[in-house]
């Protein structure tokens, strides 16, 4: 089908836009090896990302184990986070993306605008972007289009895969656009995901999406990437599976990185 060109960009942050997911990898892994429990495997971790409090749930902890409490785990877990949250760091391709959207336009001649929609809560955005390198970053996105995990405009239990986050943060532009300006609606978003739930709650929302796993992510779908694409793996069912896609049907994509993004694919052109 053709499509109208992309008017919204809508990000998820960790993995996606900074290395949280290998932190949050190394945080589990500090405890777990503690007692004596093997590193989290990425069969694991690809069932609990996108997800809030996943790393801390059913699916984690029957796999671990472990011979401490959930709080006592939580605790460290949390300990273990505000050690190393702050030493994150911009993926490849991330601040020059925000900045070449800033200043682009699409084909029919209307800005570009970006929004944030994340799991993480307000507290640990703030250890993320505690360094002033990590905050420039994070600020390329207006603080009124951020939408972040413990937000309560978001209902509780409706997370990733559901999409009201996106829905969310599209709301945010929209009531935002200079007076006369044209709503945005979903077609025109681009949801920018790495995990795998992030992209069915973009299919469900009515948007575009490009997946950008990380390679332990995408060596565990091998595949089954166009299942993926089209929010077909039924890892968290939620119902309402008429908005989901289906197989090729041209809504979504894979990428490998952020870098040398194909603007010009989505209708985006830069000065």
């Amino acid at each position: 089908m053709a499509f109208p060109p992309i008017r919204a960009c809508l990000f998820d942050m960790d993995g996606l836009l900074i290395n949280t997911e290998d932190l949050y990898t190394l945080c589990a892994d500090i405890v777990l090896t503690k007692y004596g429990r093997p590193r989290l495997p990425w069969s694991v971790k690809s069932q609990l990302m996108g997800i809030p409090g996943s790393s801390n749930g059913d699916t984690f902890h029957n796999w671990a184990k472990l011979p401490i409490s959930r709080e006592q785990f939580k605790n460290e877990q949390s300990e273990q986070q505000r050690t190393h949250f702050p030493e994150c760091e911009p993926l490849p391709g991330v601040e020059k993306l925000l900045k070449d959207l800033k200043r682009a336009k699409n084909t029919n001649g209307l800005p570009i605008e970006i929004a944030l929609a994340s799991s993480s809560e307000k507290a640990n955005y703030d250890l993320k972007t505690s360094r002033p390198v990590m905050k420039a970053v994070l600020d390329l996105i207006p603080e009124e289009h951020r939408v972040l995990g413990d937000d309560p405009r978001v209902q509780h239990g409706r997370g990733k895969p559901a999409p009201d986050i996106y829905l969310l943060a599209l709301q945010s532009i929209n009531s935002s656009l200079p007076e006369g300006a044209a709503e945005i609606q979903p077609n025109e978003c681009l949801v920018f995901e790495d995990s795998v739930l992030g992209v069915e709650a973009g299919r469900r929302a009515g948007m575009r999406a490009v997946w950008v796993p990380h390679p332990g992510l995408a060596a565990e779908y091998r595949g089954k990437e166009k299942e993926v694409l089209a929010g077909r793996t039924a890892l968290y069912p939620i119902g309402n599976d008429e908005q989901l896609g289906t197989v090729d049907d041209g809504w979504a994509e894979q990428l490998d990185s952020l870098e040398n993004f194909p603007y010009e694919k989505f209708g985006i052109v830069l000065p």
